[in-house]
């Protein structure tokens, strides 16, 4: 479980010329370098917010000479560490005029009027929003808000940013663009950040490293394409959106291929079986099925006819739920569905590469 907020060891920072920090969630310590972005997904969205609190509740560096400080963090609009670092508390602004809400770290830290200003407006405008500085922090949009918000964070030059879902209230086009321009400005300034989201588009979006976090335990922590790629668990492939974790049978395996027979159906990947595990998961994602009319010549290595059994409209993308003679989820465009014709009962051809899927091992050591 986590520590307490007042415990020593919640969140500890090293090393402070060369930007890097220790990190301490349930029994797992997770180190974050110079300039990363590291996200942290779970199930749980009351347990996600108190761990990033305890984050943002106190941490400790060490300065160049050596000697070490604790600096705590108060939650809230107006309070800002007298170090820089900084907790988004969801958007809320003070009721006075952005640039002012812009520069109210700036002005808690006693900078002079003019230099505040100056700081703000150049922050606002760089999320887009330096026109509105003399208007009033009542009536914004959400996503004005979050922006203003944002900048205010941005102001201090904070050597770590936490975040905590700061996009879950906004409509998908304000959410897209302004997810957009904060990565576009995290990685020109090198800011650490320590994000808390849900949201499988957000971490592919923004992360370079990604911590699942189930049930309270540091269930996984790589880079975005290992994580989406080769998820370390079944419960971590679904979460992720893995949905095809299928029980296969390993036929052979030479230097090049291993074949694996799932249900009456043979299929090849490049990836070697599990060490002592003769019964493997194969885990393909949806995206990676590629849905066709005919059979056609490809470079794919698993083809199969598949019957159509249902479709499911999500988002912006088609779901279908697929019979091969084993069960296969497939993604596609809704406008590849409509290109197509597709209906339920329609046979179609389902291929997948050799490359896309990940082994599981049935056997936990």
């Amino acid at each position: 479980m986590v520590r307490p907020a007042g415990a020593a060891d919640v969140v500890e920072k090293r090393r402070h010329p060369v930007r890097e920090a220790a990190f301490k969630v349930g029994e797992s310590s997770v180190e974050i370098g110079a300039h990363y972005f590291q996200k942290r997904l779970g199930l749980e969205p009351h347990l996600r917010s108190a761990q990033l609190e305890k984050l943002g509740l106190r941490y400790f560096f060490t300065r160049g000479d050596n000697r070490d400080v604790a600096a705590r963090v108060e939650l809230g609009p107006a309070a800002f560490p007298p170090v820089p670092s900084f907790q988004l508390d969801r958007g809320r602004l003070e009721n006075f005029l952005l640039r002012e809400n812009a520069a109210l770290g700036l002005a808690l830290r006693g900078m002079a009027r003019h230099d505040r200003d100056a700081r703000a407006e150049q922050e606002l405008a760089r999320l887009g929003v330096g026109h509105l500085a003399d208007r009033p922090a009542l009536g914004l949009s959400g996503g004005e808000a979050q922006r203003v918000s944002i900048a205010r964070a941005l102001a201090i030059d904070p050597e770590i940013l936490f975040l905590d879902e700061p996009f879950s209230a906004l409509d998908a086009p304000t959410r897209e663009t302004l997810i957009a321009d904060l990565a576009r400005l995290l990685r020109e300034r090198g800011v650490t950040t320590v994000m808390v989201t849900h949201d499988r588009d957000e971490a592919l979006s923004l992360a370079d490293r990604i911590g699942v976090v189930m049930n309270g335990e540091l269930r996984q922590l790589d880079t975005a394409e290992a994580v989406f790629g080769m998820p370390a668990d079944p419960e971590i492939a679904a979460f992720v959106g893995v949905e095809n974790v299928l029980p296969a049978r390993v036929e052979r395996a030479t230097d090049e291929l291993t074949v694996l027979r799932i249900a009456d159906q043979h299929v090849e990947i490049t990836e070697p079986p599990p060490p002592g595990d003769d019964f493997p998961l194969l885990c393909v994602r949806p995206d990676d099925v590629v849905i066709a009319r005919e059979a056609a010549s490809t470079s794919a290595r698993n083809s199969f006819s598949a019957r159509i059994m249902r479709i499911e409209p999500i988002g912006r993308r088609t779901r279908l739920v697929l019979d091969c003679g084993f069960p296969l989820i497939a993604h596609v465009t809704r406008q590849s569905a409509r290109d197509m014709a597709l209906a339920s009962g329609d046979q179609v051809v389902a291929s997948f590469k050799a490359t896309a899927p990940h082994l599981l091992p049935r056997i936990r050591h």
